[in-house]
């Protein structure tokens, strides 16, 4: 049909990321630029080429943590089934959700707080170095901002703060920005689970030294 680029299938991808790499308008430094395409070719949203922020060396940090066996805690299932978790489990890491354990559902209508609260708590009580994906609550991130700024919570290896929504969104994710937390976080209300899980494969491709982007 006129007008439609027929592309085999395992060639769609790599295809994508050319097509962002030439439409892409914002500068992206390099170092980033890997994470920010994948988040793109996720969304189809060329906004994250601004709004995703990234610490410095945030990506060379994610990165060297995954290499080390580090594990990943998300604040949604969605996350967790999108993650390469074959991948990652190769350096000896797995992916975490303890948003659907009864037992965090009880805790949190006795504590009358919010099953995100009590799963990073859960997550924090592991004691095993850790990247937190968090893309839907903000309740999360303002959980592991206190835990830490109270010196509960040892300091994260990562912190990928991405959860979309209207209410408290923006400032529980500037609060991250302004720790020394290691973080990637998309600024403002955008964002979502399939945004983490994004993030979260963009470094464990390059950790594993795939060459897509």
């Amino acid at each position: 049909m006129e007008g439609i680029e027929f592309t085999r299938p395992m060639d769609i991808e790599r295809r994508s990321m050319e097509l962002i790499g030439l439409e892409l308008k914002a500068p992206v430094a390099r170092e980033n630029e890997a994470v920010v395409k994948r988040v793109i070719h996720a969304t189809a949203d060329f906004d994250y080429a601004e709004n995703l922020v990234f610490s410095e060396n945030a990506v060379e940090i994610g990165v060297s943590a995954i290499k080390r066996g580090c594990s990943i805690v998300t604040d949604t299932a969605m996350i967790m089934a999108g993650v390469n978790k074959k991948v990652l489990a190769r350096f000896g890491g797995r992916v975490y959700n303890f948003m659907s354990d009864e037992a965090v559902a009880e805790e949190a209508k006795r504590r009358g707080c919010t099953r995100a609260m009590v799963s990073m708590e859960r997550a924090g009580a592991l004691g095993l170095p850790l990247i937190y994906a968090i893309g839907n609550a903000p309740t999360a991130l303002l959980t592991l901002y206190e835990l830490y700024a109270s010196g509960r919570l040892a300091r994260p290896e990562l912190v990928i703060g991405v959860p979309v929504g209207f209410v408290n969104v923006a400032e529980a994710k500037e609060l991250i920005i302004k720790t020394d937390i290691p973080h990637i976080v998309a600024r403002g209300r955008k964002g979502g689970s399939n945004v983490a899980a994004a993030v979260c494969n963009a470094l464990i491709y390059l950790a594993s030294g795939d060459a897509r982007e």
